[in-house]
Parts: structure tokens; sequence; C-alpha cells
């Protein structure tokens, strides 16, 4: 078990690295992207509505009633409406730019962990498998 002093060394290294990671000029744009579509009342509007009626969709098809034509066109018009938003499209953008970075810290730092060293690239490139234990490989 480590001792406090030691656990306090890891979480102030810990948050210089998310202090470097917010510093990075892509990270300060994905932010500037949220932001404005935080911002933006009309736009969240439209992806509010948008997840609302996805989810009512799939719950239908999901009970195993029939959609309507007119509710895919509806959602389907709603859908294309909001992703010619250039504001809502930086948004999905910025969100998926997050997720993959969220994606490889993790990874690397999961990858410590497992073997005992900072990884190299060539220990990161699982080949479609999901890490070891998933079973798929």
């Amino acid at each position: 078990m480590q001792t406090q002093t030691e656990e306090s060394v890891v979480i102030q290294k810990t948050k210089e690295l998310c202090q470097s990671i917010l510093e990075q000029p892509e990270v300060q744009d994905m932010r500037q992207r949220i932001d404005a579509f935080m911002a933006d009342e009309k736009t969240r509007g439209q992806y509010d509505s948008l997840m609302v009626k996805g989810q009512a969709l799939q719950q239908k098809q999901q009970s195993g009633m029939p959609l309507d034509g007119g509710e895919i066109t509806d959602f389907e018009t709603l859908r294309e409406s909001f992703l010619a938003n250039p504001v809502a499209r930086g948004f999905l953008d910025a969100q998926e730019d997050m997720q993959k970075l969220q994606q490889s810290v993790g990874q690397y730092v999961s990858k410590t962990f497992e073997l005992g060293r900072v990884p190299e690239e060539s220990d990161l490139d699982s080949g479609g498998s999901c890490g070891s234990g998933c079973g798929c490989h």
C-alpha cells in the first residue's frame, strides 16, 4: 500500500497532466465548439427534440410496434436540419474528438498499469482486440 505522500505525488502529476491537456490548442478548440453549442438555445432545443423523437422511435420499434412513415420522415427532416447547422456539427465533432482523446489517455494509463512501464506505440496496437481478458482473442 502506498503512503499518503506517494498518493499525493501521483495525484499532483495527474493534475499536471490534466492541465497540460487543457492547454492544448485542439482541446481549447473542442471546448469552444461545445461552449458555442451550449450558448445557442435554438440549437440545443433542436438537439433535445431530435433525441426525444429518436428515443420514441427506438422504444416503439423495441416494443414491436410498426414505425409510421411520417414519424420516420419527421425524424430524418429534423436530423438533417440539425446536422446542417454549423454549431451543431461543431458540437458533435468536438464530442467525438474529446471521446477519442479520452480513450487514448485511458488506454495509455491502462497499458502502463498492465505492462509496468510507459507503453510504446506498438504496445497500443490492439489489432482490433478489446484487450486482455475480453475473450475475443
